[in-house]
């Protein structure tokens, strides 16, 4: 294959691409040789060198095989030779600046061929931000032009980059377009539009999208309302600032698009007010206000009765909201309910005369009525329901024991957000999605191998699929006969599962793109350095971050540096937590409010399985943590995923630990890794006005609710940094707030179990003569979150880690600030003591 790229006559060269691209995508190790060849190529074409006219389409250089070469690039691993790394940054900036929108029809297509493909080339090789924001700015002047296809690419295309890290910000820049999108004629731009806000919601922005999908919703097409319904209330309940406006939302969303709601959603709305006091009252003067008026939708009925049956009780002293004319007002709209409705009707009424003490005679008489008519109706559950009550409801104060107040729903994943995922249409990289989640074991820890689909080669349109290397035909039958292990886990695994095979539920409903994504950096490397030491990191203890000293002469090195690792997923959410010749470990998280979901993957990079593979989870005191079962043996060139919940109980520094050990031949190999659950993954930033924050600045006077401390031996940083470095740990810097330049207000929102959600506000005082100090004052309503938030920011102005590359001949002079090392690092500490 490497001769045939050598080849001088493009007719042959393309044919011969064509070809690779289909091999690669099987397996890539095999062809490490053409990928320079490759890159050499798209440097021919990028620069118009020897390309005979009849190759050239409309001034394009053979835009076909543009593509395929960029294509093959797409299967192999991230590229790390920085020449050739180089090169091909050069050839895709010359495509991203030469690509523009002229009127002729065919040169468009051609060229728009060329950009999307090296979009996708960009976003897989994860390139610098600079390009990134190239790429956005890009897609963003083709979602503004009248052509309807470039603007279904330029959205579609946008949507991709959301997967990628750190750009979020940059595509919310062209919110408003994308909104506008919304309204376009073509109903497919209409959807990618909706797919795209869907994606780029957080926070900030959750309150501005969502009531912009709710303006829409009233004249958007009824093939469509179900979607944005949906999508509706998935983003309240994930970024509502605070639960109320989470409740305002889904009662007008049932309001404006009823017949497009469905259960689950009204479901929701009663979880969060049942568990949630403070919300009760609000959620019954809610339904009150909607059961008020004079047509409403049944889903409102339904919703309205559940909350007033429950919680009317709590408005008895409010005009119009005595039991008696609660009653009245629901059983209105009882001409106008189907059977479905009637049983949760008959319901309120049983919990209406149960709140009411002492009892009141007229309302007794006139819902027993209701309960009388009913006594013989020919639905079994209503008229079981009719009899029961009636009968329950004679036994006077002992109603109320028997009728109590619902408990609290235990904490659960919604099921909306895996049935929005179930709902989106069957592309080629979501068929990936679903295939590889099928094959989910028993003990929740789904492995994902890399075997040859039955029927010739696997669909090629996987752009951002990164493969595992395959295995030859011999370890193939190694890997295909599983054994069934005593902690769960390894099944004989169908290389092609049928398409309706269920996906797994957890990944399904939290995280299908990981399986597109696949593990970065999953070269295996070559056989000579399996057991060498580190490459590119010469301190071992800080590459070992927290391993005991005894351990650290493992014969067995991690690749990278462990330390570095952890702090950089300590700023986001998706990684590789450790990796050494045999194994990669690399972990997605998703964090709501003080509840986290992890998912640690396990991928082996051999030929030979992993023996008696072990993890054991050390969790600090304020962390409630479930790992699944692993299985005990990871098959070759495998990847077992592994979900994890976590529970944040009150605010603290503490560490968890991961204990993992598995044996590779002769190796026993047992690294601890700190877990990267840290305090700054529960909080959720929020932005205060100044109306909303000196109030409460006041109000919280001095310690120990508000602590003050100057710092010193802060790492010199531009307070534009600093602002950058605050907003990567999910603190909101609130411009404005200080009239002096030179300081800074930040504020956030933190979740615990013991605080729920408590309102962090800090203050940064800097000295532009001397940026290594500054004063810094953190308050809150909790002393000990005032505390360990403050030492939290602390840490990370004065330890921010440096990478450690290889070794200098001379050792620098000591600085001010230097990364902590695994005698000083509380977290080491901690794991040693563990």
């Amino acid at each position: 294959m490497a001769q045939l790229l050598d080849e001088r006559d493009f007719g042959v060269l393309t044919s011969s691409m064509s070809l690779l691209v289909a091999l690669v995508s099987n397996n890539h190790e095999a062809y490490w040789s053409c990928l320079p060849k490759c890159v050499k190529v798209l440097e021919k074409l990028a620069r118009n060198q020897d390309v005979p006219q009849e190759y050239t389409y409309y001034g394009i250089p053979s835009p076909w095989l543009q593509v395929k070469t960029m294509r093959a690039l797409q299967y192999f691993p991230t590229i790390e030779d920085p020449n050739t790394r180089r090169s091909l940054f050069d050839v895709l900036q010359r495509i991203l600046m030469g690509t523009d929108v002229v009127k002729n029809v065919n040169k468009n297509n051609a060229s728009h061929a060329v950009l999307f493909e090296a979009l996708a080339l960009v976003m897989h090789l994860d390139a610098e931000k600079e390009m990134m924001s190239q790429c956005v700015a890009l897609l963003g002047k083709f979602i503004a032009v009248r052509e309807p296809n470039i603007r279904y690419l330029g959205l579609e295309n946008m949507t991709r980059m959301l997967m990628v890290t750190d750009v979020q910000d940059i595509i919310k820049r062209h919110q408003a377009q994308i909104i506008t999108s919304l309204k376009d004629p073509d109903i497919s731009i209409r959807r990618r539009a909706l797919d795209l806000l869907y994606g780029m919601c957080d926070v900030s922005n959750a309150k501005d999208i969502v009531e912009e999908i709710l303006q829409y919703l009233s004249s958007a097409d009824f093939a469509m309302r179900e979607e944005l319904s949906l999508k509706a209330a998935i983003l309240a309940e994930k970024f509502a600032p605070d639960l109320s406006w989470y409740v305002d939302v889904i009662l007008q969303l049932i309001d404006k698009a009823g017949d497009f709601v469905s259960d689950d959603i009204w479901f929701r709305v009663v979880q969060f007010v049942t568990n949630n006091e403070d919300l009760q009252t609000y959620a019954a003067l809610k339904a009150r206000e909607y059961v008020d008026k004079p047509a409403i939708h049944e889903t409102m009925v339904k919703l309205s009765a559940y909350i007033l049956g429950e919680y009317s009780h709590l408005l008895a002293r409010r005009p119009g909201c005595s039991p008696k004319e609660i009653f009245s007002i629901l059983h209105e709209k009882f001409p106008t309910v189907s059977t479905s409705t009637i049983p949760i009707l008959l319901s309120t009424y049983a919990k209406i005369l149960m709140h009411t003490q002492p009892p009141d005679p007229e309302l007794q008489n006139q819902i027993w009525a209701v309960f009388g008519k009913f006594e013989s109706c020919i639905d079994a559950e209503i008229q079981q329901r009719a009899v029961e009550y009636r009968a329950l409801s004679r036994k006077g104060a002992a109603l109320v024991d028997i009728l109590a107040e619902m408990p609290k729903f235990p904490e659960r994943q919604s099921a909306l957000i895996k049935k929005a995922e179930d709902s989106e249409a069957d592309t080629a990289e979501q068929s990936a999605i679903k295939l590889r989640a099928a094959q989910q074991q028993t003990s929740n820890a789904l492995v994902v191998t890399d075997q040859r689909p039955a029927n010739g080669t696997p669909p090629v349109g996987q752009l951002s699929l990164v493969k595992l290397p395959s295995v030859s035909n011999a370890d193939q039958n190694t890997a295909e006969q599983g054994e069934t292990q005593s902690n769960g886990a390894l099944t004989i695994m169908d290389p092609q599962p049928p398409s309706s095979a269920p996906s797994a539920d957890l990944l399904g409903d939290l995280l299908g793109p990981l399986a597109i994504e696949g593990l970065p950096g999953a070269a295996a490397q070559p056989e000579p350095n399996l057991v060498s030491g580190l490459e590119g990191g010469s301190n071992a203890a800080d590459a070992l971050a927290i391993a005991p000293v005894e351990e650290q002469s493992n014969i067995v090195q991690p690749l990278g540096n462990i330390a570095e690792r952890f702090h950089a997923l300590c700023l986001k959410d998706s990684g590789v937590l450790y990796e050494d010749p045999y194994i990669q470990i690399g972990i997605k998280a998703e964090w709501r409010a003080q509840h986290g979901r992890l998912i640690l993957f396990l991928g082996n990079k051999n030929i030979a399985p992993l023996l008696s593979v072990q993890s054991l989870i050390l969790p600090p005191s304020h962390l409630k943590i479930e790992l699944s079962l692993v299985p005990e043996t990871i098959p070759p060139r495998a990847q077992v995923q592994c979900p994890l919940e976590v529970i944040n109980l009150r605010p603290s520094r503490d560490v968890a630990v991961l204990d993992f050990s598995y044996k590779f031949g002769t190796h026993v190999v047992n690294p601890k890794l700190r877990l990267p659950a840290v305090l700054n993954k529960f909080l959720q930033p929020i932005q205060v006005s100044p109306e909303e924050f000196f109030p409460q600045w006041r109000s919280l006077s001095g310690p120990p609710l508000k602590l003050q401390e100057v710092v010193r031996g802060v790492r010199p940083m531009p307070l534009v940094e600093m602002a950058n470095l605050f907003n990567s740990l999910r603190l909101t810097v609130c411009p404005g707030l200080d009239p002096n330049p030179n300081n800074m207000v930040a504020s956030t929102t933190f979740y615990s179990e013991s605080t729920r959600a408590m309102l962090c506000l800090i203050r940064i005082e800097t000295d532009p003569a001397d940026r290594t100090q500054l004063r810094m004052t953190v308050a809150s309503g909790d002393p000990a979150l005032t505390f360990e938030l403050k030492e939290f920011i602390k840490e990370q102005l004065v330890s921010i880690p440096v990478p450690s590359r290889a070794p200098a001949p001379v050792s620098p002079p000591a600085q001010p600030v230097s990364p902590p090392t695994a005698t000083s690092d509380p977290g080491d500490i901690l794991a040693g003591l563990l």
